[in-house]
């Protein structure tokens, strides 16, 4: 009698202890969308696809976000394997809090204009690093001197393809791999990952990325010069804050449901 009716307490717990594919994809989503508009990684597929075509730079850029996302996502998922999943979801909810608290501390000393001043270093950074090859095609001027037409819509969707191994799209894809790691972005993944479901926060990671990097080749110049940063940074603060609050409720959860599993056991 005592052992079927803690089987059916632990039963009616379950469901509650399991997560949803929808939270993690939300999680997950809301995560890199409040953290990369504004981040070194936008502004760098912004500044590229001025002068090379967007469709190249958001391949490049995405590529290297996607490849990130699912290392960071497979390094989330290893951790549950050495530490209880208890202490896996406690981990992730001290670095959210951590992270939350670092950005609201962060967000009082903004201006609001970091956003156009990030994209001004950004952009002197890339113009010193390909100042020897601008040089190179500033001196050929195209063939006998003149400087090459427009080319036209058909032809650029085609050189966007054949320039998958351009150096454009290897210095965007480089670029972009080497800012985002050790990102803020990049240890959440890993922290949900090992949380969460594997699948829905890559998704949701890779969604967000998307959605970033689309904006960033689209019109970067525009929104780093409308949007504000602080808000964004405070925005992400509290959203932080709350994952890191249901994380560290889910650990609770999961210690009070193994306690309940080895009362019906025994």
């Amino acid at each position: 009698m005592l052992e079927s009716a803690g089987s059916s307490t632990l039963n009616a717990l379950e469901p509650a202890s399991t997560k949803s594919g929808l939270q993690s994809f939300v999680m997950s989503f809301s995560v890199i969308l409040l953290s990369e508009i504004g981040d070194k990684t936008f502004f760098i597929a912004a500044i590229l696809a001025m002068k090379n075509p967007r469709l190249l730079v958001f391949s490049a850029a995405f590529s290297a976000l996607v490849v990130m996302t699912l290392l960071s996502a497979s390094l989330g998922t290893i951790a549950p394997l050495f530490i209880s999943k208890k202490y896996t979801q406690m981990c992730a909810a001290v670095l959210f809090l951590v992270f939350g608290c670092r950005m609201l501390w962060d967000a009082r000393s903004m201006t609001g204009k970091e956003g156009q001043e990030e994209m001004r270093e950004v952009a002197a950074e890339l113009d010193e690093k390909d100042e020897a090859e601008t040089a190179k095609v500033t001196e050929g001027g195209g063939v006998d001197g003149q400087v090459p037409t427009k080319p036209s819509l058909g032809m650029r969707f085609k050189q966007s393809f054949v320039g998958l191994t351009s150096p454009v799209w290897v210095e965007g894809f480089i670029l972009t791999f080497l800012a985002e790691w050790g990102d803020r972005s990049q240890i959440a993944t890993i922290a949900l990952a090992g949380a969460e479901d594997f699948w829905w926060v890559s998704v949701g990671s890779m969604a967000g990325h998307a959605i970033c990097s689309a904006v960033a080749v689209i019109g970067g110049r525009m929104v780093a010069s409308r949007i504000s940063v602080k808000t964004i940074t405070v925005v992400g603060g509290f959203l932080f804050l709350a994952f890191g609050f249901l994380a560290m409720r889910e650990a609770t959860g999961i210690q009070a449901l193994t306690h309940l599993r080895l009362a019906a056991e025994a």
